[in-house]
Parts: structure tokens; sequence; C-alpha cells
């Protein structure tokens, strides 16, 4: 049995180590996917609260559709554009920091960073869930709301896309 279904369960009676549990679980990944799509450290953080929030807050009328973690994407997704939109600024995604983010790693991610900054805007958060968040094809399909075939030509598109612009063969 799913232990997303379990926690949740739980949760929803009233848990408050069920609740501890899914937020140490998800956060991390969340919070990368926040700090890709939003620059500030803080506002990223903030967003990444505010995901877990909105879940939390609508726990009682969460249907059991999927993955807990493919809607907490589609909190992070939605709360991300709405950020940008509130404050009209050009996103300035980027990789967040990290204990191998040093000489050599740096000027790969930093590539690889300015790279992603040139693909088109639906096929960047197909590469970010995909490449860097490691996400599942039809993991993607129901995060952004559209069809497997597309996400797999968006992913196909983001690796010759990348591989142009890397100067690599293989991505």
């Amino acid at each position: 049995m799913d232990t997303d279904f379990l926690l949740i369960q739980r949760m929803r009676m009233g848990y408050e180590d069920a609740l501890e549990f899914f937020v140490k679980k998800y956060y991390p990944q969340i919070l990368k996917y926040c700090r890709i799509h939003i620059a500030d450290a803080g506002y990223a953080e903030d967003m990444t609260q505010e995901t877990f929030v909105r879940f939390f807050g609508a726990l009682q009328r969460y249907q059991d559709y999927g993955r807990a973690v493919n809607f907490l994407y589609v909190i992070a997704r939605n709360l991300c554009t709405d950020f940008h939109r509130k404050n009209r600024e050009i996103p300035v995604e980027r990789l967040p920091d990290g204990p191998d983010c040093r000489g050599e790693n740096r000027d790969v991610l930093m590539d690889v960073q300015a790279a992603l900054l040139k693909l088109p805007e639906e096929i960047r958060e197909v590469a970010v869930l995909y490449f860097i968040q490691e996400r599942k094809q039809k993991d993607i399909a129901r995060i952004l709301g559209i069809s497997l075939s597309l996400v797999k030509y968006r992913t196909g598109r983001a690796r010759e896309l990348l591989s142009a612009c890397l100067g690599k063969e293989n991505i």
C-alpha cells in the first residue's frame, strides 16, 4: 500500500507526527523546485512553506488521484507563477547552491543554468522537472496538466536544445 495514502489518512485524523514526517519527506524537493524558479532564497522558502500550508488546507478535500508529491508540485508551480505575476519580474531561475557546487562543478552548473534560461518556458518547465527534479514523465504530465506524449516531446526537445547549447551529445 502507498505510504502517502497512509500518511494522508493519519494526517486527516490529526496525528502531528504524520504531518511532521510528510513535511520532512517532501520539503527538500519542493524547496529545490522553488529555488530553481525564484532566485531569492527567502521568497523560495516562503513559497515552499505556503505550498505545504495550502496542501494541508485542502487535505480534507484531497482525493487520492495519484502521488501526493505531484499535488505539492502543482501547488508550488502555481505559487511561483503567481509570485512572478504579482512582482512583474522576469523569472531568474538558478540552481540551488549545495556542497558539490565548488570549482569545476560550479562552472558546469552555471553553464546548465544559462542553457536552461535559453529554453522556451514550456520546455524549460519540463526540463527542470525531468532533468533536475528527476520526476517521471507520467508525473510531469499530471503536475503540468498536459498529455504524456507532449511531455515526451518536450523532454526530447529540451535534450536537443540543451545538447546544442552545451555542446554535448548525451544529456
